[in-house]
């Protein structure tokens, strides 16, 4: 199939989705972009596309199809729906989706962070879905990317390989021949506990937030998040936070990959130790830090990374106490309680199932 024949929409028109919808659009797929607040893309509508500055610092421009804030409209008749949002989000968008997706239409969640995919199908069931799409998510994020204006993207890095599955495992193989058509860069992971616990958002993205917050809110940001932000001791750090993951991971039967194993194998970037290895990664050069601490890497990825790893680590009998103890550090700077709005194992589906019933319910969904 020619890239023109393969009708795309993303959903989303924020740091990532601008890029994705811009690269795609660029390449000559029709691309449909929704957002819901149409006020956030009525430049882009007015333009008719978005300027991108790609990582070789070239300028495209990406002539979009349809621009709109209904989702019916933006899944009419769309073959691959890339959703490309915080993962606080998924719920909301899996309820609103509902009425309107369609049998086999391949829903990818960039990325779904922890039990994306399992919380994205309980919310599709909780909207009255009466079809039966192929949801999926990805282990992370296939670009470093930014949003430089109100239609206007960059980006610094896209990964070598990515991994994502589907819910249930038996459809991976199908809505993978349709995702690598867009990314040949995709490949089939074992199942969505792989791409779940391979998230990296967890060890990189809130801890750095939160162990930096006086610098952030000192400097508005004004360093660069990934490199000054990574001491030798913030990177001490993240790697326990590191070694709880892969322990939770080996709880449930899945050999998850260390930090260091997936930088070099996203970015080929390494190194005597993790301080070392995010240094030597050219694709982290150049990305600020945020500009406040009411941001996606505290809200997205302590409720939808950090907590269903602890309680997934409750669960199969495996203590995480520095990944507990960010929590509560976010808790008490956000004001809020993330191990009640974050996904529980009820809001997974997965509440008190044993490692085997875990298994069977992610590879065939059926409980």
């Amino acid at each position: 199939m020619n890239p023109e024949a393969l009708r795309i929409t993303v959903i989303g028109a924020g740091h990532g989705g601008k890029a994705m919808a811009a690269e795609l659009a660029s390449r000559g797929f029709p691309v449909t972009l929704y957002n819901r607040t149409f006020a956030n893309i009525e430049v882009i509508a007015t333009r008719g596309g978005i300027e991108l500055m790609t990582e070789d610092g070239h300028e495209v421009f990406g002539a979009l199809r349809h621009v709109t804030s209904d989702m019916g409209e933006a899944l009419a008749d769309a073959q691959l729906v890339m959703v490309v949002l915080p993962a606080s989000a998924h719920w909301e968008v899996a309820v609103q989706a509902a009425p309107h997706v369609k049998d086999d239409q391949v829903v990818l969640l960039n990325p779904g962070r922890t039990g994306g995919a399992l919380e994205f199908a309980e919310g599709l069931r909780h909207g009255g879905c009466a079809t039966r799409p192929i949801v999926c998510e990805a282990e992370t994020f296939i670009f470093a990317s930014r949003s430089m204006g109100p239609a206007e993207a960059r980006i610094f890095r896209t990964k070598y390989s990515l991994p994502a599955a589907a819910f249930p495992t038996t459809r991976t193989p199908e809505a993978l021949e349709l995702i690598r058509q867009a990314y040949p860069q995709f490949f089939a992971a074992k199942n969505v506990l792989y791409t779940s616990l391979n998230n990296m958002g967890a060890i990189f993205h809130p801890s750095l937030m939160l162990l930096n917050t006086g610098w952030i809110e000192a400097t508005l940001g004004d360093f660069e998040f990934y490199m000054d932000g990574v001491t030798p001791a913030t990177a001490r750090v993240l790697e326990v936070l590191d070694r709880e993951r892969v322990t939770v991971a080996s709880a449930v039967g899945i050999r998850a990959q260390t930090a260091q194993e997936w930088l070099y194998r996203a970015y080929a970037a390494e190194g005597a130790n993790l301080f070392e290895a995010m240094h030597a990664n050219p694709g982290y050069s150049g990305i600020k830090a945020p500009n406040r601490m009411s941001h996606r890497y505290i809200f997205e990825d302590v409720p939808c990374s950090l907590v269903p790893i602890a309680l997934m680590g409750r669960q199969y009998g495996v203590d995480t106490p520095t990944i507990s103890t960010m929590v509560h550090l976010a808790n008490t700077i956000q004001g809020t309680d993330y191990w009640h709005k974050g996904r529980t194992m009820e809001k997974l589906g997965i509440r008190g199932l044993s490692v085997g019933e875990l298994h069977h319910y992610v590879d065939t969904g059926e409980r």
